[in-house]
């Protein structure tokens, strides 16, 4: 079955085609699809389209079928096309010509819009938890660590002296700007489009502030034309939100890979996190954040994948932003995935004591020492060359003593300040 089908034969090979995998990727959009619907009946019923007993026997239908899609037994055969087709036949072949008429005054262009953004307002929400509750635990990491140092670098060379509660601290306020990007995506997507039809509007009388309301969207989307250019736009901005979080966790992951080699033992992890080789029975391996950090590079990817899919579309419905829709649900899997492995990994961190002890990494403490010199009078050119000199001739001696204690700085983590920022949002 068909919404558009016509006394006309189909090509399969077309059909193929043009559907595509649409039937596997709503399998995750039909229980949105059907609050959407229950929405739209309502308000058919109110402008006087739909009997109220026709209201009471449609919504109780898609109730039923809402309830199918959220334990996983709905299914869509190759038969139909897509979930509106199968939601369609489902309520026909249970209410006879009324299932009919839940079509009225819509397209099947804003009913996937509006259970795409139905669905992204709820993933955009699950994915902003998982970011606050890792924001606690790296705050809490970085408490707990505060006073044990480690090495900073720039270049991949040693630089300045750094430490474990500077570390985690740094990767919990990034979680912040990263909430602001979620934040602005759901903004973007809490916008009603349900009325747009096929993008410019319809000749029945619809109320679209009422299902605005019984939606639970903050607004409406309320140029026609405009709702159905948010197609495409909606699905970018999410990517981007979820790839800005993404190279967060991989930035992180990869200082993981790196701290956990031979060369630093910085930090280690239960042997049960780790993986083994197959011929070296040494081996410790970090596969689980090399995978975060390869998951994540690739989901940063995905906004120029979708920038480059809706480049020079004109205004209106074009069949090639159905192909966005499978590579944006799959990054939202995979960034909840991340999520909640790289949270289950890093809580069980352990970390090394006494890292800077070692003389290899005398050379972090030039930057400190000498500005021990400016504060007793010293220009600070004259203490640079000064300082210079004495490492090139061997006669540098460290000073171990570190005074850190401006705001954001080792000695003053300002960790309430960074938790106070995030609730701000």
């Amino acid at each position: 079955m068909k919404l558009w089908q016509k006394d006309i034969p189909i090509d399969e090979k077309i059909e193929a085609f043009t559907v595509g995998n649409d039937r596997e990727i709503d399998l995750h959009l039909a229980a949105y699809d059907c609050q959407a619907s229950m929405a739209h009946a309502k308000m058919l019923g109110k402008i006087g389209l739909l009997t109220n007993e026709e209201v009471v026997q449609l919504v109780d239908a898609l109730a039923t079928i809402q309830k199918t899609a959220e334990n996983g037994t709905f299914t869509i055969e190759d038969a139909f096309e897509d979930m509106h087709s199968k939601i369609e036949y489902l309520l026909v072949e249970k209410l006879g010509d009324l299932g009919k008429k839940i079509h009225t005054a819509r397209s099947r262009n804003d009913q996937v819009l509006v259970a795409l953004q139905l669905y992204l307002k709820n993933a955009l929400e699950n994915i902003e938890q998982k970011v606050m509750t890792l924001f606690d635990l790296l705050l809490q990491l970085a408490e707990t660590h505060q006073n044990k140092l480690m090495p900073g670098y720039t270049h991949m060379q040693v630089a300045m002296p750094s430490s474990f509660g500077l570390w985690f601290a740094a990767y919990a306020e990034s979680l912040i700007d990263d909430r602001m990007l979620i934040r602005t995506a759901y903004g973007l997507v809490d916008q009603n489009p349900l009325g747009s039809a096929a993008g410019f509007g319809s000749s029945f009388p619809i109320d679209r502030e009422m299902t605005t309301r019984d939606l639970g969207f903050a607004t409406l989307k309320y140029n026609v034309v405009a709702a159905q250019m948010g197609r495409g736009k909606v699905e970018k901005v999410t990517a981007m939100a979820i790839g800005g979080l993404a190279a967060t966790l991989a930035k992180m992951a990869m200082d993981v890979c790196l701290y956990m080699g031979q060369e630093f033992q910085f930090i280690q992890f239960p042997d049960s996190l780790t993986t083994g080789s197959s011929i070296m029975p040494h081996k410790k391996n970090p596969d689980v954040f090399e995978l975060i950090r390869g998951k994540c590079n690739m989901l940063q990817a995905l906004p120029q994948n979708l920038a480059q899919l809706t480049t020079n579309l004109p205004a209106g419905y074009h069949r090639d932003l159905q192909l966005a829709k499978a590579p944006l649900l799959n990054a939202v899997a995979e960034i909840n995935t991340c999520l909640d492995i790289f949270h289950h990994s890093i809580e069980q961190i352990q970390i090394r004591d006494g890292i800077l002890e070692h003389p290899q990494y005398d050379p972090l403490f030039t930057v400190d020492t000498l500005n021990e010199w400016v504060k007793a009078g010293m220009p600070f050119r004259t203490a640079y060359q000064q300082m210079a000199k004495a490492v090139a001739d061997g006669s540098y001696q460290p000073n171990r003593v570190l005074d850190h204690q401006h705001v954001g700085s080792m000695g003053q983590l300002a960790l309430e300040a960074i938790r106070n920022k995030m609730a701000a949002l």
